[in-house]
């Protein structure tokens, strides 16, 4: 509110969540000033709901394409939701969400994690989740409740056979500046990133970087914040910015109203130019659209253990996912437990309720449906069909035959009648 009232800043850099951009962006717009964030990266942030809003970043939406495609590939067709509970976490759900269902995968159920859970919290929630059939987990959340999330998955047991983890970039981005230690503890995950192509001049960066910072990892949110920068400079260079005052309404310069304050003259002039940058910065082409930094191309990392994570495809839009030979596939991916078989997907659920079939015991088409005295026994064509169908689902079906009649009594009763007490009970 100061910039704005006291300082009358023609642009504003830098809201770095999206609960807090949100707010700013709203606040530029009234003054129109041009609000850039260059790590706001949640759906809900929108330049159709906030003209002066720009996103130097890449939106989380344009990653649920490469989610799905990684379901088509294993054939998984149910999955559960994890997500940090704000406006970070919540904004990519409805996308993932739309996507799944239009590859017909079934979202089971959704986790919503507050981003000041205490560890019994989330352990209660991963407990809830040990007694569902589904084993794949998509996890979208920041990186300090994302480490937070792994070492309980990790120490309860969930990191193991039969398991799959995906992790989206708010995560997958920061692995290099991750404790090396919870990175081994994941090992198995698939995480998604933002692939920054290599180029000279991010190489002669990173080397001035290292020169000059302690921290050597550098990671993509850094690069989004220099292009940023840069692109915000070359639009004040070309532009008017800088030169005039805000226009004020009659008595409303003097106004002790904190959000009252003026309007720059030239935030215009200035927005126009931001949108019309188009240069190789250090993370690869800055180009905006539709307000936004358009989306290139994710590769897809597994986490090897020891701190280590390699590459096992990539997806973009055009060619869509692809491993390192080309194909349209993941790469050789080690996943939790060790396997390199991708897991099924379900198991048999702890607490998992058993369907019943009723079968009429009556004389004559034995080959179709025979019931044994004996086990009682259930045998036949239309049986085995039955149980051929149930072993080709993607998910577990517990299911127990109950006999109806007796073969020694009368059994010439009509099926009105069965269905009639199947209705009843």
């Amino acid at each position: 509110l100061d910039l704005l009232k006291k300082e009358e800043v023609e642009a504003i850099v830098g809201p770095q969540n999206s609960g807090e951009t949100d707010f700013v962006a709203n606040l530029g717009g009234k003054a129109q000033v041009p609000t850039i964030s260059f790590s706001a990266t949640s759906p809900l942030l929108s330049s159709m709901k906030t003209p002066y809003f720009i996103r130097g970043a890449q939106n989380d939406a344009a990653q649920v394409g490469a989610i799905a495609d990684i379901f088509k590939s294993t054939e998984w067709r149910r999955v559960v939701l994890v997500y940090e509970d704000n406006d970070y976490g919540r904004g990519m759900i409805p996308s993932l969400a739309d996507a799944f269902q239009g590859i017909g995968v079934i979202t089971t159920y959704r986790s919503d994690i507050p981003p000041s859970a205490s560890d019994l919290y989330i352990e209660r929630e991963l407990y809830k989740m040990m007694t569902m059939q589904t084993r794949v987990f998509v996890v979208h959340m920041g990186s300090v409740l994302g480490a937070q999330f792994f070492r309980l998955v990790h120490k309860l047991g969930m990191m193991s056979t039969g398991y799959a983890w995906i992790v989206t970039n708010g995560v997958g981005n920061l692995l290099g500046n991750m404790d090396p230690s919870l990175i081994g503890s994941m090992r198995g995950v698939i995480g998604l990133q933002t692939h920054v192509p290599r180029s000279k001049k991010l190489d002669d960066f990173k080397v001035r970087w290292m020169s000059k910072s302690n921290n050597s990892s550098l990671n993509v949110y850094g690069l989004w914040a220099y292009d940023t920068i840069w692109a915000l400079a070359l639009a004040a260079e070309s532009s008017d910015a800088g030169k005039s005052k805000y226009r004020y309404s009659n008595g409303s310069a003097n106004s002790s109203d904190p959000f009252t304050f003026g309007v720059s003259p030239t935030g215009a002039g200035l927005l126009k130019a931001i949108l019309s940058s188009n240069f190789k910065g250090l993370s690869g082409d800055f180009r905006l659209a539709g307000g936004e930094l358009q989306a290139t191309t994710f590769q897809l990392v597994n986490l090897v253990g020891k701190g280590k994570f390699n590459i096992v495809g990539y997806w973009d839009s055009i060619h869509r996912l692809r491993n390192l030979a080309g194909e349209s596939n993941l790469g050789s991916v080690t996943w939790p437990g060790g396997g390199s078989e991708a897991p099924k997907g379900w198991v048999t659920p702890t607490n998992g309720k058993t369907l019943k079939i009723l079968v009429p015991m009556k004389d004559g088409f034995s080959e179709f449906v025979n019931v044994q005295d004996s086990a009682p026994k259930v045998t036949g064509y239309s049986i085995d069909v039955f149980k051929d169908v149930v072993k080709a689902l993607p998910y577990a079906l517990p299911y127990e035959f109950v006999p109806y009649g007796n073969k020694s009594g009368d059994n010439d009763w009509p099926y009105d009648v069965l269905i009639d007490q199947i209705y009843k009970k």
